[in-house]
C-alpha cells in the first residue's frame, strides 16, 4: 500500500482539524463571554440543585451503559448482512441465525445476572 492511497484521508482530517480550530477561535474572539456566578451554576431543569453537582453514579449505571453500547454495536452488523443477503442466500440466513443466538445468549446471561435491573 502506498502513501498515495491514504493521502485523501489525511487531507480530510487536516482540513477538519483546521475548521474546528478556526471556528473555536472565531467564536472565542467575536462571541460574548461574560461569565457570572448565576451563569456558571449547575442547571437542574429550572430548579435549585439538590446536593453537589459532582455526584458519584452507581456502578450499575455504567454497566447498563456499556451493555447498551455493546448490543447496539452488534445490531449494526445487521445492515451489511441485509445488503448482501440475496447474494449469499441460505448461507447468510444460517450465519445470521447463529449470530442472533449468540447475541441472545449474552443478553439472557446479563439478564439472569441482574445486570439489567434498575433500582
Amino acid at each position: 500500500m502506498a502513501f498515495n492511497e491514504f493521502a485523501p484521508i489525511g487531507v480530510l482530517l487536516l482540513l477538519s482539524l483546521l475548521v474546528v480550530l478556526l471556528i473555536t477561535f472565531l467564536s472565542r474572539l467575536f462571541g460574548p463571554y461574560r461569565p457570572t456566578t448565576r451563569k456558571t451554576a449547575p442547571y437542574e431543569s429550572g430548579m435549585k440543585p439538590i446536593g453537589p453537582a459532582m455526584r458519584r453514579f452507581p456502578v450499575r449505571f455504567y454497566l447498563i451503559a456499556v451493555l447498551f453500547i455493546l448490543f447496539d454495536i452488534e445490531v449494526v452488523f445487521f445492515l451489511p448482512w441485509a445488503v448482501v443477503f440475496r447474494k449469499l442466500e441460505v448461507f447468510a440466513l444460517i450465519e445470521m441465525f447463529i449470530f442472533i443466538v449468540i447475541l441472545l445468549v449474552g443478553y439472557f446471561y446479563a439478564w439472569r445476572k441482574g445486570a439489567l435491573e434498575w433500582e
